[in-house]
């Protein structure tokens, strides 16, 4: 997708949606499909610019009310979450800062490691939990003003989802419908992995270190975070292929345990010590895959999030991304020129084309990765090992790697 107008290119016929302006219609003038992290955090941002929004809530929970996700949260993310006056609501129990952060490959010399020490910054990430998050989004949309909570509709059509707003944002996530009516291609491809997440005690202080292994073909990641157990609780994603992430989900807790602590303890090649870890509350699972919208922009319409794309989990980078969208779209939106609407073409190109470079960079790098420790062939491997502990110690570019993750 290369864009080099105001007006983006495509072999297609753009779909649109006519705008109508709130003055006219007496509705808001943005419509927001999707009341999850993206689409609250616009809404926020919205009515901190004085623009009206009705955003749709759906009611949803996990199967048996439990949560185990966390989102690993940059320094342009939380600057964001800050400045929406949200950052400061979140208990200090659901933040955990990353102060280190230490990567494994799967064979010789592969090894990196980043200290936020080091790089003179506060914390490389912030391990929330996702739970909290959203409570604290939630709670300060009851105290935005030129905000409407509503229900979700379901459209008859293109030509009325916007319901006589400005604009319609897209924010339902990868399987949005609304996306589909549209008309919009949905290019997706299936990486034949899920993700294995739980949360996990340990019998050690994880002291805000974060660790990932390539395991060839598994990739297993330790959060950080301090539910149940302040001080001494993972976030674990583990992604596997989908078969075993499936067996695993089912088996017995003591039985996945015991392959747990085993496929740790092979892992410890580096270092880290013997550990023992404990189960602590359900397990979720959901299947991986990349996918980006053809299209994100078009008259009265875009799209954020994981409604316009999606990445593998490796790099936590995901949700970054979505309110780096966020971000990005406020600028556009208060830097308009007075004659233009909101929904206007030409200026959502303009935010199609400003994300379209670090959403291909964070796309391409976190694809390449995977499918380069899927290589078996043993000369990948040296390879691959042999880069890692290269780049170790390279500082500059030790630095721009961090650089990239903080936003």
């Amino acid at each position: 997708m290369i864009i080099s107008s105001d007006t983006p290119s495509g072999t297609h016929q753009a779909p649109s949606l006519k705008p109508r302006t709130a003055a006219q219609s007496g509705v808001p003038e943005v419509r927001i499909r999707g009341a999850g992290v993206v689409g609250t955090t616009l809404a926020l941002g919205l009515s901190a610019m004085g623009i009206g929004a009705v955003i749709e809530k759906a009611n949803r929970s996990s199967p048996d009310g439990e949560e185990v996700r966390a989102y690993a949260i940059n320094h342009a993310s939380q600057q964001l979450l800050e400045r929406l006056k949200v950052w400061g609501a979140i208990p200090a129990a659901a933040i955990c800062p990353v102060q280190d952060m230490d990567v494994y490959g799967d064979g010789k010399g592969g090894q990196l490691s980043f200290s936020a020490w080091q790089q003179k910054v506060d914390a490389l990430a912030w391990i929330v939990d996702a739970s909290a998050l959203e409570a604290a989004l939630h709670q300060a949309l009851q105290f935005a003003s030129h905000i409407r909570v509503d229900v979700p509709t379901v459209a008859a059509d293109r030509a009325t989802m916007a319901q006589g707003a400005d604009l319609l944002v897209l924010c339902e996530g990868r399987d949005s419908a609304a996306r589909e009516k549209l008309g919009v291609e949905w290019d997706v491809q299936s990486y034949g992995h899920s993700a294995l997440a739980m949360r996990l005690v340990c019998d050690v202080a994880h002291a805000g270190v974060a660790q990932q292994w390539f395991l060839s073909p598994d990739i297993l990641a330790l959060l950080p975070c301090n539910q149940p157990e302040p001080g001494s609780s993972y976030a674990m994603i583990w992604s596997m292929p989908s078969e075993q992430a499936q067996q695993w989900m089912q088996a017995d807790e003591l039985a996945f345990e015991a392959h747990l602590q085993q496929t740790l303890q092979k892992a410890h090649h580096a270092g880290g010590g013997a550990r023992t870890f404990k189960l602590a509350g359900a397990r979720r699972v959901w299947p991986l895959h990349k996918g980006h919208a053809q299209r994100v922009s078009g008259q009265g319409w875009v799209m954020l999030g994981d409604c316009a794309h999606v990445i593998h989990p490796l790099a936590g980078q995901g949700l970054n991304l979505g309110l780096a969208d966020v971000a990005e779209l406020l600028r556009i939106l208060s830097q308009r020129e007075s004659w233009r609407s909101l929904g206007d073409a030409r200026l959502l190109a303009r935010y199609e084309r400003a994300r379209w470079g670090d959403i291909r960079a964070m796309t391409t790098v976190t694809d390449g990765l995977w499918h380069l420790f899927q290589n078996p062939m043993p000369w990948v491997q040296v390879m691959r090992n042999q880069g890692m502990g290269w780049l170790d110690r390279v500082d500059f570019l030790k630095k721009k790697c961090v650089e990239a993750a903080l936003g």
